[in-house]
Order: C-alpha cells, then structure tokens, then sequence
C-alpha cells in the first residue's frame, strides 16, 4: 500500500471521493492513502452520507487535515472497519502525543468532550472502496463545536505523516496475518 502527503492546499469538496483519484490527480496507482490539508465544504450533492443530506447537514471547516483511502476490492463492511481503524490510529495519536485521554472516539467520530473533531465516511465504488477522513486543523467559524489540531499544537504534516505510516503497517499487519495461517477442516 502507498501513501503520500501533498503538499498543496487543496479544498475537500467530495468530489474527491472517487474511484482512482490519487492516481489521476498523483500518479499513485493502487491501495493508497493519501493525507493533505484544507478547507472542507460539501455541499448537499456531494454528500455520501444520507443521514446528512436528510438532516441538512452543512459539512464546512476552515482548515482540516484530511486522508483519502482507497482500496481495490469492494466490500462496504470491509472499508467500514478500515474506517474505524483509521479513527483508532488518529484517536490513539493524539492522546499519545498529548499524554492524556484528551480524546474519545464514537464509532469513526472524534470527541473533545463535546466538541467534535472529525468527519469520515466509507463508500464503494463499482471497483473499489473509499474512506474520507478530516480532522479539524482549525476549530474556528464550523458550523457545530469543534476542536482542531492548532488546539492541541500539533502539527498536520508530521502528524499526517505518522498516520499515514501507522495505518500502512497495520493493513500490512493484516495481509501478513491472512498469509501465516493454514486452513482447518
């Protein structure tokens, strides 16, 4: 699995949730996740999430680290929990870094208490699987409360790039756990 940081600032509108799109925008083909900072503001006919387009959901941040995730077999439950292991790394991150239980995670959201920190969804596409996940860098004019990395002075990018790496040797963690095993009667 690759993954890359991109240094450019680019705006997380949704329409980056497609099939091959670290490979058309970055040149990199295969499982991938690739992290970058920037705004965030999907609007309604971008949205994944149904529960948001019926709840009227406005989905808007100044500035978030995001990870886009693509993975090249199409199995929903599979990327859920891809999902819910990318929300363990960066939840156990911080609180490791901050050497506190600062954070608490519920399902694939982070909390500080009750300000949220992140968002993500997991989709499938007819050739693969999709995960976005955005975490505040500011916390500042959201439309709910938030919490973002500024508040907790830590870096994007070299936080980007330790969990870009975590998830990485996890999901090799897991291939090579597959592979070990020999089948039962």
């Amino acid at each position: 699995m690759k993954h890359q940081f991109i240094k450019e600032e680019m705006t997380y509108t949704g329409e980056q949730l497609r099939s091959n799109y670290a490979y058309r925008h970055f040149g990199i083909m295969g499982d991938s996740i690739i992290g970058f900072c920037g705004g965030c503001d999907v609007r309604p006919e971008d949205m994944v999430d149904i529960e948001d387009i019926k709840s009227g959901s406005n989905i808007y941040s100044e500035s978030m680290l995001h990870f886009i995730i693509e993975h090249f077999d199409t199995d929903i439950e599979k990327a859920i929990l891809r999902q819910l292991l990318l929300a363990t790394i960066i939840h156990e991150l911080i609180n490791s870094l901050k050497k506190s239980l600062l954070t608490r995670r519920i399902g694939s959201d982070l909390y500080d208490n009750d300000a949220k920190l992140s968002i993500s969804v997991a989709t499938v596409t007819p050739i693969s699987s999709l995960i976005h996940f955005g975490i505040n860098i500011s916390s500042t004019n959201t439309p709910v409360k938030t919490k973002g990395l500024k508040d907790y002075d830590i870096d994007p990018r070299e936080f980007a790039l330790d969990v870009m790496e975590r998830y990485v040797r996890e999901q090799d963690e897991i291939h090579r756990a597959r592979c070990k095993v020999r089948w039962v009667l």
